[in-house]
């Protein structure tokens, strides 16, 4: 299984406050831990940044 970067992902936005690059996903803590705790390599919310990507399934 390939590891998909949070670069490409349509839910990493810029926050001014942080002062960097952030997930936008809205998630408790209970929900993070269990993602962080399964050992998956890709993360369940990723979202391709593809602008393309509706006209490809056209």
């Amino acid at each position: 299984m390939s590891e998909i970067s949070c670069d490409s992902c349509a839910n990493n936005v810029y926050d001014e406050e942080y002062g960097g690059y952030v997930c936008a996903v809205n998630m408790d803590e209970d929900e993070y831990c269990r993602i962080m705790s399964e050992g998956r390599n890709t993360c369940p919310y990723y979202t391709a940044d593809d602008d393309y990507f509706l006209a490809r399934k056209q």
